[in-house]
């Protein structure tokens, strides 16, 4: 898979109410996705495993005095992960192997080491099939201002990181990246609360609506060209 030419263009030149507008596109696409999914009930359970690791998992891992994860929600957040990536049904039995000692403490110490990333990404490495795409979505989810998830699609809007690696090392490029994105579009709109978490989920969606429905984002479009125009309208003026 490679990103589009108007997904890297929107990646590297888009303006914060482009990407604002692209985020907010976010639930419908997941829709999208969710209907491609041949799997019996595949469709209604994306969407709502989306719903909690968006919504639900946020809020029960920052109300917890030392912030962490339990084997409960660290099987059922890699049950999201399979369902709305690349589904491998073995990973998800080995994440039940771990114990629930092992969970809460890998996660307990990874919130501890933010926003050390790397040393947060090792932390929860140290657990049976968890990687470092695993472990960002753990950290996304309790920590969306310091970590991305480590998606295919959003990595894909960013030539620097093809061929993917799911590695530490291919996480932090990636999370540089993200980061260097976050700070353009915070200095252009500082009133706007990006974060890593938001910058990966816009890219998310649309890679997928390039894929999957392009005219999804042809509002987008329109509403860029009319700000385009209205910029050259201004520059134009204030020449005068």
């Amino acid at each position: 898979m490679t990103a589009s030419e108007d997904t890297l263009r929107f990646c590297r030149y888009g303006s914060s109410e482009e990407w604002k507008n692209v985020l907010e596109l976010y639930d419908k696409v997941l829709d999208l996705k969710a209907a491609k999914i041949t799997r019996p009930k595949g469709k209604e359970e994306l969407i709502e495993l989306d719903k909690w690791y968006q919504e639900e998992l946020p809020i029960m891992i920052n109300s917890r005095d030392d912030k962490h994860i339990t084997h409960k929600e660290i099987t059922k957040l890699m049950k999201w992960k399979l369902n709305r990536g690349k589904f491998r049904p073995r990973l998800a039995e080995m994440i039940q192997t771990n114990t629930e000692e092992a969970v809460v403490n890998a996660s307990k110490k990874a919130f501890q080491c933010l926003p050390d990333l790397s040393a947060a990404i090792q932390a929860l490495t140290v657990l049976k099939a968890v990687g470092p795409a695993t472990a960002s979505a753990v950290l996304a989810a309790g920590a969306p201002e310091s970590a991305a998830f480590m998606a295919d699609e959003s990595m894909h809007a960013f030539p620097e990181l093809v061929p993917l690696e799911y590695t530490l090392k291919h996480y932090n490029k990636y999370s540089e990246l993200v980061r260097k994105t976050v700070r353009r579009l915070h200095k252009e709109e500082p009133e706007v609360r990006w974060c890593p978490h938001k910058v990966e989920l816009a890219l998310w969606t649309h890679v997928i609506a390039t894929q999957l429905d392009g005219t999804m984002l042809e509002e987008v479009r329109r509403k860029r060209k009319k700000q385009e125009d209205n910029n050259k309208t201004n520059r134009k003026k204030q020449k005068k």
